[in-house]
């Protein structure tokens, strides 16, 4: 994907205009358009300069990004400054010294009687060249939207500028024609003429509407200027300058000097300047501005940090690891730019009446006056219906509706650890009826813990002895947790002789010339005989979804010491939330029943699919999706195609890989509550953007009738150009004001989360099927039938026994008995009535 800048587009139409043109040319397979960045990413395979030379050729500028339109490295801050607001200022306040004197002549004057200087007192001619000269004054000064609606006009695709251009230049025009008319009826004198001309002047009105659509920029670029505060805030972070080795000699050069494989230093209270690997010291890290998490993290040599993280406590040397653009910060930074670039499915319909809109107001505006001067009324009349018309319909406001709620989002999400690849994931979360979650690594830990210690006629201190002096000599995954819990109780391990790991999952070795040994229940059970209690402890464990581990020496059984994949603290709390809001969870497994069951249970889940290896989840996503929108969750590396499967991949716990191109969401911390976090910025902003395009269409509808005069005849209401004008430039303002509400919501608060309603309750229910089945003889025959059974789009899950001689399936759909019949016997089985 290629980023470029935008210069010159003023409103939605224009934004649009470059995509037409954009989109028309030979390799681009697709471009978007932000009003709110002035960005734009194309995907494709033209070139840079194919691009530029088309936004051109609309009338509008473009450069890439990272440069200016001259060719010079602009940094991202830069591109995100607050350019315009400055020079909007300017401008208004030049047009507000003309304007409060040509409104003091034209109604100071003409309603209140104030006084002006003799040489005009009595001379209408001359008050209306004041005005003229004033007027022009004004055009002058913001002559931008007369260069850039004029030039959009000639080119055949009109914007809000040449609304208000042809606006103010109508009446502009007309008042022109109305003091030529009173110089020759003051040479005729005709007085009376002479006073009735004075009325015809618009002059104010041309002048207030240009000054009235400058104060709207101003506060729309000042408001679009905050929405990007928080990506502004996150290249702000990046450090300058780095404390890096070299040659034994400690020295401070610029961030860009410091490349991979550098060693560098930071000291308390300094940020760390690049990615990197502890080699030396430890410390306390505080990374509340990527994850959003406050409380300072320890770490000790070997733990990765991150740019722009703060050292809170001790002096640490690292090792440089990701530099440059591929540091965690500049991950994000990427992201939620991207993310900014990019459209939300929403978008689509805004941008489709963007794209006419201006057209359509234009011929409404010549409708309207054309319908009043058939009906009797003066030119001056018409022209003031047909002028409120172009200057009151704002396509702005449609175009800003979206882009701004999404923009807001995106930096909410940001600072709190959750980022959003596009603009569509960010609209599609809040949609998901279905999460599919991994166990290992999301729901539990992803390390084995000690969780239950268990002495047989000894001290637990003895058991835990004897069981690290085995196990600190073994390799298996399972040995780490018995280490890890020797230590937290101060136990250290005594020297064994004839250590062996043998065949059957067991340990041996001599401890104390006396033969000691671990393993499974079947290992141990092969060496001397269990009572019926242990046996029993044993398998209670075991349903619990927790490995028995019994240690013992030649005479007798030690004891049992539990190790288990434990749940994280926060995993019931997350699901019980995305439940409330009326989502069911589904738990993804490659363990075996017994203990995804008893996880599932202890937990909360809907519903338990164990025995799923990393290449069947795929498949598993596929079959949920029959039933609804559904969301994955997962490490991001094993579950990679479930991830691209779902229709919105979440990653939780990415840590500093953040660029996982098979998500769509990454979730910085290692937090399941995240994910309900995520779901319900988005349906937030969802409901913003709603919120937004109601208001943007319902003000054109209301407002464009109004203006057109529709309720004259009725009611009475007639509309200044002005006031038009007025409620053009506060329609932007708002949708801009209102996607700015969404910074004060708090996501990490359930109080007010609500469940979606679904489309159709049978979709996510689960159904169940016992089929009894004759000729299954073996393991292999069981695995046959499971897995054509499960090739069927209706069911979800089989579980196949040779032994009971039966096939239970959950269903998602109806299917009738005879398709299940046939699927089973085109295997050579027989189902039985």
């Amino acid at each position: 994907m290629k980023q470029f800048n935008v210069i010159g587009m003023s409103c939605a139409a224009c934004s649009t205009r470059v995509e037409k043109a954009v989109n028309k040319i030979a390799g681009v397979t697709s471009c978007s358009v932000s009003l709110l960045t002035n960005s734009m990413s194309v995907d494709g395979t033209a070139s840079s300069e194919a691009i530029i030379s088309a936004v051109r050729a609309a009338g509008y500028d473009a450069s890439e990004k990272g440069l200016d339109t001259k060719g010079s490295v602009q940094s991202g801050e830069d591109a995100l400054e607050d350019h315009e607001t400055p020079k909007l200022k300017r401008r208004l306040i030049a047009s507000l010294i003309f304007l409060v004197i040509l409104m003091y002549i034209s109604m100071g004057h003409m309603m209140w009687n104030w006084p002006l200087p003799s040489f005009m007192a009595d001379n209408h001619i001359a008050m209306g060249l004041i005005q003229l000269l004033l007027t022009i004054a004004i055009m002058v000064i913001n002559q931008k939207f007369f260069i850039s609606g004029f030039k959009s006009l000639i080119k055949g695709s009109p914007n809000m500028d040449t609304l208000v251009a042809l606006g103010s230049g109508a009446a502009f025009v007309y008042s022109c024609y109305a003091l030529f008319a009173m110089t020759d009826a003051q040479l005729r004198g005709n007085l009376v003429a002479v006073m009735g001309y004075m009325h015809e002047f618009y002059f104010e009105s041309a002048a207030m509407i240009l000054t009235l659509i400058t104060v709207g920029k101003m506060l729309e670029a000042r408001s679009k200027g905050k929405t990007t505060d928080a990506l502004k805030s996150l290249m702000k972070l990046s450090p300058k300058t780095a404390n890096i080795i070299r040659d034994d000699i400690e020295q401070t050069v610029p961030i860009e000097s410091v490349h991979k494989g550098d060693i560098f230093v930071v000291r308390p209270g300094e940020s760390i300047p690049v990615d990197g690997i502890i080699i030396n010291g430890n410390s306390a890290v505080n990374e509340s501005a990527l994850t959003g998490e406050s409380i300072p993290i320890d770490k000790n040599v070997g733990d990765a940090v991150s740019a722009a993280t703060v050292n809170q406590s001790g002096f640490i040397k690292c090792e440089a690891t990701r530099v440059g653009e591929d540091t965690t910060l500049s991950q994000i930074i990427k992201m939620v730019s991207n993310a900014a670039a990019t459209k939300a499915p929403i978008a689509k319909v805004a941008d489709k009446v963007s794209g006419i809109f201006v057209p359509v107001v234009i011929t409404i505006a010549i409708i309207t006056i054309a319908i009043w001067l058939l009906c009797g009324q003066t030119v001056g009349f018409a022209l003031a219906r047909g002028i409120s018309v172009l200057v009151i319909s704002c396509p702005c406001a449609l175009g800003l509706a979206t882009p701004v709620a999404i923009m807001v989002g995106n930096g909410i999400g940001a600072r709190n650890g959750i980022l959003f690849k596009t603009a569509v994931s960010l609209e599609q979360t809040g949609k998901v009826e279905i999460i599919a979650l991994d166990k290992t690594g999301t729901i539990t830990s992803g390390e084995p813990r000690v969780t239950d210690i268990i002495p047989n006629e000894t001290s637990e201190t003895e058991l835990m002895k004897l069981a690290v002096s085995l196990e600190s000599r073994s390799e298996h995954p399972l040995a780490k947790a018995i280490i890890i819990k020797s230590k937290e109780m101060n136990i250290l391990a005594d020297e064994v002789t004839d250590f062996k790991a043998l065949i059957g999952n067991g340990l041996s070795a001599r401890l104390n010339n006396k033969e000691i040994f671990a393993g499974s229940m079947g290992f141990v059970t092969s060496k001397l005989s269990l009572s019926d209690d242990i046996i029993s402890k044993a398998e209670k464990l075991a349903n619990e979804g927790k490995t028995p581990l019994f240690f013992a020496n030649s005479e007798k059984l030690i004891g049992i010491v539990a190790v288990a994949d434990v749940v994280k603290e926060d995993s019931p709390r997350a699901i019980k939330e995305l439940q409330n809001m009326g989502i069911r969870i589904v738990m993804l497994t490659g363990d075996n029943e017994r203990t995804a069951n008893a996880i599932g249970k202890q937990v909360g889940v809907d519903e338990v699919i164990a025995g799923v290896l990393p290449d069947g989840k795929e498949e598993t996503i596929r079959k949920l999706k029959s039933r609804g929108s559904v969301a994955m969750v997962g490490d991001g590396i094993n579950d990679a195609p479930a991830l691209t499967r779902a229709d919105v991949g979440i990653a939780i716990g990415a840590g500093t890989d953040i660029a996982i191109d098979a998500a769509d969401i990454v979730l910085m911390n290692n937090k399941l509550t995240d994910v309900s976090a995520a779901i319900r910025l988005s349906r937030a902003t969802l409901k913003n953007i709603h919120e937004n395009l109601f208001w943007a269409f319902i003000y054109n509808v209301i407002g464009i009738p109004l203006a057109a005069g529709a309720w004259i005849s009725l009611l009475g209401w007639e509309m200044n150009p002005m006031f038009g004008a007025a409620a053009m430039s506060l329609s932007s303002v708002c949708v801009v004001t209102n996607a700015l509400r969404l910074n004060f919501l708090n996501i990490k608060n359930p109080k007010h989360d609500k469940k979606r309603k679904t489309k159709n309750k049978k979709e996510i229910k689960t159904m169940e099927k016992t089929i009894k089945i004759e000729g299954m003889m073996c393991p292999h025959c069981e695995a046959t039938v499971k897995k054509c059974l499960e090739a069927l789009p209706e069911i979800d899950e089989a579980t196949v026994s040779h032994k009971s001689g039966t096939a239970i399936v959950k269903l998602n759909a109806d299917i009738s008995d005879e398709v299940l019949t046939s699927t089973i016997e085109a295997q050579g089985y027989k189902v039985i009535d």
